[in-house]
């Protein structure tokens, strides 16, 4: 049974209880879990023992990957068990670490926490003899890592107590996602872009995504990490987080970003075929805008999210969940913003975003990159156009339009910087709202909001947050039933 309400837990172990605490316990948030750990560690000796560390977990840290990685082997191997059943339930926990493989005939296992009181001391010939191998191995390895650390770009920083979780929402601790990735096996392709190509992958029985990014867009993969694992990033309608990590050789690099799976795939994919009702299109327009909404709100506190702006909002780069609702994927171009300094963290990073989605300000390159808030009004410009997209497939009345990108009857298929220009900044042009939409609910409403997105100057667009309170305004108010009606007519 799992309790609703916060559980005390046992806190012991370095870094494990949170502000210093020194009573022994911790208080977890509501629904929150209690772990303990166990790992091999080195003292002073240098000799193998025992550590073991208890502590409080978010609720959104303690799921299937997380206490999952329990069994997982490390380097140094590490168990991770939770629980949540009752007050300091904890403190029963003794995870087991797996025991250490055979040696081959012929080897005997060095004593070690887990082979204590094992048999009679090798004679000193034997001990010189492993000594010497020891050595030898601690030369080689510390080489290949000095070849590996000169080809590789530097690991996002990790945050604080990375042994037992990587922030809240942030995926697994770093060094489990390292775990996780080599147990990943690739199915198929279904997908490919400009940073890459993306592949459906199993990790013990789950379907997952795994982005793998070409060996020039090592920016975007380490910026799109960094971002992944800010602290309180995640949320139900931004992409799902589990880990990233680089495999290579001599000779090749796979930058990997391993997400949570859906089957719908992007919006813009699933608008090709799918015509939606009017609810249909305020659940998706809503969990859009929340997902900008959280990734544009700055969150104060010790363990806060800075502000961040998307920078490349389109219609592929959000994904359509099971359950009707989207998700916000690709974060290689965002920027954050640092309250503490009063500056925009941009990433340097040679991509721009998408010519058909800019807005005018970029177009004409007017915008003050030291002022985050442009950043973020050019985020609702391109949002303005997603809903446009979605619009056009919402069906009343009988009748929807096919579907089709922002500005297709004005610009080629793949519009140059300078066509866009044409377009949106001389021509000042925007999409064409059906007329259809001005009589009919809830598109008369989403046809008020869009041109309030995309308006030529930025301070006057809507905010992410005033478009969700209109849209959830939009969603409890009551809809007629719909009557069966014969397919929708396509104009």
């Amino acid at each position: 049974m799992r309790l609703s309400r916060g559980i005390v837990c046992e806190c012991a172990g370095a870094g494990a209880c949170p502000g210093g605490v020194t009573s022994g316990t911790c208080v977890t948030q509501p629904g929150g879990y209690c772990f303990a750990t166990v790992e091999e560690v080195l003292d002073d000796g240098g000799r193998l023992d025992l550590e073991r560390t208890a502590g409080c977990l978010p609720p959104d840290e303690s799921g299937f990957m997380q206490c999952k990685s329990s069994q997982v082997p490390h380097q140094h191997p590490k168990v991770i068990e939770c629980c949540s059943e009752a007050d300091l339930c904890n403190k029963l926990l003794r995870p087991q670490l797996p025991e250490p493989p055979e040696p081959p005939p012929g080897v005997t296992a060095a004593p070690g926490p887990r082979a204590a009181g094992a048999g009679p001391a090798l004679p000193v010939a034997a001990a010189l003899c492993v000594a010497l191998l020891a050595c030898v191995a601690a030369l080689l390895l510390l080489l290949r890592r000095r070849r590996r650390s000169c080809k590789r770009p530097p690991s996002p920083p990790a945050p604080p107590c990375a042994d037992v979780s990587s922030g809240s929402g942030s995926g697994l601790p770093l060094l489990v996602q390292r775990t996780v990735a080599k147990q990943i096996q690739m199915v198929e392709s279904i997908g490919k872009g400009r940073y890459g190509e993306v592949w459906l992958a199993h990790w013990r029985g789950e379907k997952v995504a795994v982005k793998v990014f070409f060996t020039t867009e090592e920016a975007s993969w380490f910026r799109e990490t960094e971002i992944y694992q800010t602290v309180l990033m995640r949320h139900e309608n931004i992409l799902g987080f589990i880990a990233a990590d680089i495999k290579g050789t001599g000779s090749w690099t796979q930058m990997l970003l391993i997400t949570d799976y859906h089957e719908n795939g992007s919006l813009h994919d699933y608008l090709q075929t799918a015509v939606l009702d009017p609810p249909a299109l305020l659940t998706m327009a809503y969990s859009i805008v929340s997902g900008l909404a959280h990734l544009h709100m700055d969150i104060f506190g010790t363990k806060g999210k800075p502000a961040i702006a998307h920078r490349d909002i389109k219609s592929k780069n959000i994904l359509v969940k099971r359950n009707g609702q989207c998700a916000l994927a690709d974060f290689g171009l965002a920027v954050r913003y640092v309250a503490e300094s009063n500056e925009v963290d941009i990433a340097p990073n040679t991509r721009v975003g998408t010519r058909r989605y800019m807005a005018p300000e970029l177009l004409a390159e007017r915008l003050d990159v030291t002022n985050f808030e442009a950043f973020k009004m050019a985020d609702m410009y391109s949002l303005g156009l997603v809903l446009w997209e979605l619009c056009r497939r919402c069906a009343t009345g009988g009748t929807v339009e096919t579907y089709a990108l922002p500005y297709h009857e004005l610009v080629p298929p793949d519009p140059t910087f300078e066509d866009m220009h044409a377009a949106v900044v001389v021509g000042g042009a925007r999409p064409a709202l059906a007329p259809r939409w001005l009589t009919s609910e809830p598109l008369a409403a989403l046809a008020t909001l869009m041109p309030e997105c995309w308006h030529a100057n930025p301070p006057v667009r809507l905010t992410a947050l005033r478009v969700k309170k209109t849209l959830a305004k939009l969603r409890a108010a009551p809809t007629p039933p719909i009557p069966p009606t014969a397919p929708p007519k396509l104009v």
